[in-house]
């Protein structure tokens, strides 16, 4: 009857879609895919209609049960919006999955960086890698533009009055690589990419239209969530792992001192961490150190293997 303790009870999700990229032997099928967004596309609609930004979407925060459910977790960020728009802090949504008004630093937000961020989960399912895992800001935006080509005044009439522009431009590539990334997607999965990744927030796709996409209709259709595989709890991933014997001492070519490599295991857990890390990362600063560590570490797997 105090209010010493505060108690919160929630339902219990067995994965994150994070930790499935990270540890499934082979990527989801394109039905799969379909089935995931749907229900992560039909999420976005219910919290925009009632006037919710979540402002964090990103693969760790969509949880899925092992009935094939998939729901939107963590809304640590999620602000209320209404007309007019209210100006909101700009440095939000993980870095990977930023919109590229936030990155150049728009004064306001609406229910289009939510859809940006849609738009890379769903090409980091298809891929089965992040789509745009930056660095840094600046390197988030040189992979934006190698993907999609330069913004200009012609397609985003407020491109050019943009703060972060007053202290760089970008360079200038006029292409649009999505096709030459998914050269084995539909036209119409392309188009809905496309519509997923226009430049100007007021023209980007609203949750309600990509559900009315022509990919979700097609072959292949999407799986009924209760048909999606079931996966063994990442946190026991590693405990069931039987375990490998040490990796031989290797001659480093200083005389008798040798180097025991880790086990690859831990390796591997290593490199789901980091992934883990760098999703979840907003730091520049940090996000560089943790790439380093995984080039360094790539290169020890590469000879335990």
């Amino acid at each position: 009857r105090s209010l010493e303790s505060i108690f919160l009870v929630m339902e219990y999700c067995e994965q994150d879609l994070a930790s499935l990229l990270d540890n499934m032997q082979s990527p989801f099928t394109e039905a799969q895919v379909k089935c995931i967004m749907i229900q992560v596309l039909k999420g976005l609609k219910y919290l925009h209609n009632n006037f919710i930004v979540h402002r964090d979407l990103k693969v760790s925060n969509l949880l899925m049960t092992d009935k094939g459910c998939v729901k939107i977790a963590d809304f640590g960020l999620a602000r209320w919006f209404g007309l007019p728009v209210q100006p909101m802090t700009p440095k939000v949504v993980t870095l990977w999955y930023r919109s590229p008004e936030l990155l150049l630093q728009a004064k306001t937000q609406t229910t289009s960086v939510d859809m940006w961020a849609a738009g890379c989960i769903l090409g980091e399912l298809l891929g089965h890698r992040p789509l745009l895992p930056g660095r840094s800001e600046i390197h988030q935006l040189e992979l934006i533009v190698d993907l999609l080509g330069t913004p200009s005044d012609a397609i985003w009439p407020e491109y050019s009055t943009l703060p972060a522009l007053a202290n760089f431009s970008l360079k200038h590539q006029p292409y649009n690589n999505l096709k030459q990334r998914f050269p084995w997607l539909s036209a119409a999965g392309l188009r809905l990419l496309n519509f997923l990744f226009m430049y100007d927030p007021k023209k980007r796709a609203t949750a309600e239209e990509c559900l009315q996409s022509s990919y979700f209709k097609e072959p292949p259709l999407p799986c009924d969530p209760k048909m999606m595989p079931t996966f063994p709890q990442h946190r026991n991933l590693k405990g069931k792992s039987g375990a490998n014997p040490a990796a031989p001492a290797v001659d480093t070519g200083m005389g008798d001192q040798t180097m025991n490599l880790p086990n690859i295991n831990d390796l591997v857990s290593c490199f789901s961490c980091i992934n883990f890390l760098l999703r979840n990362c907003s730091s520049p600063a940090l996000s560089l150190l943790l790439c380093t560590i995984q080039s360094i570490s790539s290169s020890v797997l590469l000879v335990n293997a």
